[in-house]
């Protein structure tokens, strides 16, 4: 099993480096060439140790990852606070787009929601400290270098955080059967997307607390969507109904 605080793979260490990650020494594999030596030339820039290692080392730590050559130990992800995405929107003009995950267990849909959520202008993720996935090496590989962007609240409690939303002038949207179709619904504005767990969905409270449900149609012989693909085209609806306006 993969350390936490293990970076692998050439684009999610470059990231790591651009945004000031604090990383405590670097492994790099013999013989590794192409854009390992723009991380050479990052890691020496800030003063970090840099060890040459061989493949079986890599591939250890790795845990079976894809390490293409470069290893990085880094500290733990650190977790933003609600007022960091309300400056992100604020320094980009915009009203603030949040996506809330409820209970999300999979580190690689959650990475992957991270990553959408990033392309799509999102300015944060709020996720609930208990039964749920938090920032681990795998999310940040998952993410393909988002994690190094997006802000992501950690909070005890997911219904008195959309409370506290509401106040703040939020409107939150929950992603569940048997509500509005999604393409039928305001999405602009100051929004707050829900995402359920995969496999029971958004928790009856939560769901209660919600101003509205969106749903996707669902006319084939499968009735749901993975949860990182109901999130994307959630995300994208949001971004198109903004650029229209």
């Amino acid at each position: 099993m993969i350390s936490e605080n293990v970076i692998i793979g050439r684009n999610p260490v470059i990231e790591a480096l651009k945004n000031d990650r604090e990383i405590e020494k670097l492994l790099i594999g013999k013989g590794a060439e192409g854009s390992i030596t723009k991380i050479i030339g990052m890691a020496k820039d800030k003063q970090i140790p840099i060890y040459q290692s061989d493949k079986i080392t890599l591939d250890r730590i790795a845990a079976g990852g894809n390490h293409q050559g470069v290893v990085a130990y880094a500290s733990a992800y650190s977790y933003a606070e609600l007022e960091d995405i309300y400056a992100l929107a604020r320094a980009k003009g915009e009203e603030p787009f949040i996506i809330i995950l409820d209970n999300l267990e999979d580190p690689h849909n959650l990475g992957a929601i991270m990553r959408t959520a990033e392309c799509a202008g999102a300015h944060g993720l709020i996720i609930p400290k208990r039964r749920s996935c938090g920032l681990t090496e795998v999310v940040a590989k998952a993410s393909a270098g988002a994690i190094e962007y997006l802000p992501c609240v950690k909070v005890s409690n997911i219904g008195q955080t959309i409370d506290r939303l509401k106040e703040d002038g939020m409107w939150i949207a929950a992603c569940d059967m048997g509500g509005v179709n999604y393409y039928n619904q305001d999405l602009t504005g100051k929004i707050a997307l829900v995402i359920g767990s995969e496999g029971t969905g958004i928790s009856q409270l939560v769901r209660k607390k919600c101003d509205y449900i969106v749903s996707m149609p669902m006319v084939g012989k499968i009735t749901s969507l993975n949860a990182s693909n109901a999130a994307a085209i959630l995300m994208y609806e949001v971004r198109k109904q903004r650029d229209g306006k």
